[in-house]
């Protein structure tokens, strides 16, 4: 059905962002839609296998520096960056500008509504993050990863439409490969944290494996995300118990080490909680803390709340208070059963087909 309209999607900094956008991009080509990515110029170093026919880059910056220099040279580099991107989009003339959140997208997003282009963005979670509350006054259409979304005015609020957060085409195979309950009891456990959380997990959860008692490890195996510095001192517990591990600094096929698991230690990031709810994986979650909008903390407690998930706050994720979490879930392996439906039962396998038509209906709007 190409109708010849050409969706400027604009994402960059972290996985987080560019996951999504990746996954859309796709959603669009199946549609008939041409895409093009606009980018930071540090983003565009590895966005070559993107799925978009261009990628253009510009700068961009976080004013999140302590000094008023360094937030005054922050600022000066996203107005660098909204006039360049204003003239790209003049040259290209997309139909529509799709922001995925985070300060890498405000050039492209406040370019867009500088040349009069339609725009619409996709805040990923509960909380609206810093970069999206700066631009949903200007935007055309909030989409919403879920379906209440804390920081918003009743203007803006009448803007969204919940769609869901997409995820990858590895999530969706890995949904359909998921493994159910063993019937020997035998729980294998997926520890990870990404950059900013692998090293409290290498920190409590050896520990707490250990405060468990012989019955209970015989029954685990684990693999868990460890940075190199920290890989010695984790295989080392795991090893002084018996209890077989697989331990590696990144997990390529994180979607299928998710289907096989039966527990999931994790931070509460948007895309983790979408990937849990599709594949329908119950967890422990470990919210990064410190953030200035607590929008992890707001993610698993949804997740909480739908019963697919045990939220931990961070100052109480203690080797103690996490054995006895598993102590728990290990003696009630029904519990476990349950919590993996009551996840999957929150998920939106579609969200980007969901939020392909809405991009496309954003874009014929305007006519």
């Amino acid at each position: 059905m190409a109708s010849g309209k050409l969706i400027m999607l604009a994402a960059g900094g972290t996985g987080g962002h560019l996951f999504p956008a990746e996954a859309l991009s796709h959603a669009l080509h199946a549609k008939g839609m041409r895409v093009v990515l606009m980018t930071d110029t540090r983003a565009a170093e590895y966005a070559g296998s993107f799925p978009a026919e261009a990628v253009h880059a510009v700068p961009a910056a976080t004013p999140s520096g302590r000094s008023p220099v360094q937030k005054a040279t922050a600022l000066l580099h996203i107005a660098k960056g909204t006039f360049a991107a204003r003239r790209i989009i003049r040259q290209v003339r997309p139909d529509v500008v799709v922001g995925f959140g985070g300060y890498p997208t405000v050039p492209p997003v406040l370019g867009a509504s500088l040349a009069g282009v339609r725009t619409l963005i996709h805040e990923q979670n509960a909380v609206i993050g810093r970069a999206n509350r700066f631009l949903a006054g200007r935007a055309d259409v909030i989409a919403t990863g879920f379906a209440k979304v804390g920081g918003l005015t009743p203007v803006q609020q009448a803007k969204c439409r919940h769609v869901g957060n997409p995820v990858r085409p590895a999530v969706i195979e890995a949904a359909g490969r998921a493994d159910a309950q063993r019937d020997d009891g035998k729980i294998q456990l997926l520890v990870f944290g990404g950059s900013q959380g692998a090293r409290i997990m290498a920190d409590i959860v050896p520990p707490a494996v250990q405060l468990l008692d012989d019955a209970e490890r015989a029954r685990l195996t684990i693999v868990q995300q460890a940075r190199a510095e920290d890989d010695d001192r984790v295989r080392g517990i795991y090893d002084k118990l018996g209890i077989r591990a697989t331990i590696a600094p990144f997990f390529k096929d994180l979607p299928a080490q998710m289907a096989a698991a039966h527990l999931v230690v994790a931070r509460s990031g948007a895309s983790t909680i979408a990937e849990l709810t599709v594949i329908g994986r119950p967890a422990i979650l470990v919210p990064l803390p410190g953030s200035l909008d607590q929008d992890q903390a707001a993610n698993a407690a949804f997740l909480e709340g739908a019963g697919g998930a045990v939220r931990i706050l961070q100052p109480e994720f203690t080797p103690r208070r996490l054995a006895s979490e598993l102590s728990r879930l290990l003696a009630e392996p029904e519990h476990l059963t349950g919590m993996a439906a009551n996840a999957k039962s929150a998920g939106i396998p579609d969200a980007a087909d969901r939020l392909a038509d809405l991009v496309i209906a954003t874009a014929h709007s305007q006519n």
